[in-house]
């Protein structure tokens, strides 16, 4: 009889349960807004060179109550002199490599966070990738050939893994501005393995002009935009560019019909750092607090907006012990004021 008793009541408690998710959905579309999707609260997750366990995972999701890491395999290529791409080479990181990156998706998944795995492309002599271009046709197919075999590489280890989500480039403009019918044909066949939600990550002044949007999930921007150009700006100096610029992403996201996903995100703990935050080589000055404030106005403004998917902030090192702290000037947050924003707008 009790047994009887006990499954009466857990089928109340579960049409309780049903009753209360069906009337948060039917208010919400009488209020003619549509139920709020939980946000991509990323950190990007720097490869080790070295095996390691799951500690720094595990920390990483401690420090800043991440749901998201992105996995980023590095490729590597001499640029518009040789067509040749390098990628899962025995001098390579661990972490970089196919059998690393398995491990370490298999790691963040244990530890309850989805992933993003995010293949990229590095140009040896600091090249930027966005102005990669060659001058022969031959060549040019020849590196397409190459980048097609390393992006299904780690396009077919996503679908294996289960990865929620995977990225067909990163900051790539001439290369889609000299071969657009090649990525068109390259997401064809990244969709024959994969069937998670695809993106690719285009730079903060280059989103507007990638052609093919339509044929992805998310609108990948690197947002690293130029604020502002005080030393140490207050959220009052960010807050008349932040408003244009959600201006500005809300009517892209809209014209295109999707949602805004910042594929990188972040500010240095240096002055000057939300001048031009791209700047990875540049030293102005520690400045630890400029770092927290920008990042606190920039969750402030920005993230609660419905046509925002979320982010992954730049960067995390795996030695959490050793990264960052009161005398880096990097991007890194860990063991700086910056951290205890993140966790606080990522807890929400």
């Amino acid at each position: 009889m009790l047994y009887f008793v006990c499954i009466l009541l857990h089928l109340s408690m579960f049409k309780s349960t049903i009753i209360s998710i069906t009337i948060v959905f039917l208010s919400a579309c009488a209020s003619g807004q549509k139920p709020t999707q939980q946000k991509i609260n990323g950190i990007s997750f720097v490869a080790s060179p070295n095996e390691i366990d799951s500690l720094p995972i595990q920390t990483v999701v401690e420090e800043t109550a991440s749901n998201f890491l992105a996995i980023m395999p590095f490729a590597f290529c001499y640029g518009d002199t040789n067509p040749k791409v390098y990628y899962n080479q025995e001098r390579q990181w661990w972490g970089e490599k196919a059998e690393g990156v398995k491990v370490t998706i298999q790691m963040a998944h244990r530890a309850g966070q989805k992933v993003l795995l995010k293949p990229q492309l590095w140009l040896l002599h600091g090249t930027y990738t966005g102005s990669l271009a060659y001058k022969s046709d031959a060549d040019w197919q020849k590196f397409e050939s190459e980048y097609q075999d390393f992006i299904l590489t780690f396009a077919t280890i996503a679908a294996k893994e289960k990865v929620a989500l995977f990225c067909i480039g990163t900051e790539l403009e001439k290369f889609i501005e000299n071969r657009p019918l090649f990525w068109n044909q390259l997401i064809t066949e990244i969709k024959k393995v994969y069937s998670g939600k695809i993106t690719y990550a285009a730079n903060w002044d280059e989103y507007s002009r990638t052609p093919f949007w339509d044929q992805l999930d998310y609108i990948g921007i690197d947002a690293y935009f130029p604020l502002s150009e005080k030393e140490s700006p207050t959220a009052n100096d960010l807050n008349q560019s932040l408003t244009d610029l959600n201006t500005t992403l809300g009517s892209f996201s809209k014209s295109i019909d999707r949602k805004i996903l910042f594929t990188e995100y972040g500010f240095r703990s240096m002055n000057y750092s939300a001048r031009n935050p791209w700047e990875s080589s540049t030293n102005h000055g520690v400045n630890l607090q400029a770092q927290a404030t920008i990042l606190s106005t920039f969750y402030e403004k920005l993230w609660s907006e419905n046509y925002i998917a979320g982010g992954f902030l730049w960067k995390w090192f795996h030695e959490n012990e050793k990264a960052g702290g009161s005398e880096n000037s990097g991007f890194t947050p860990q063991n700086k004021p910056a951290l205890s924003v993140i966790k606080k707008y990522y807890s929400k």
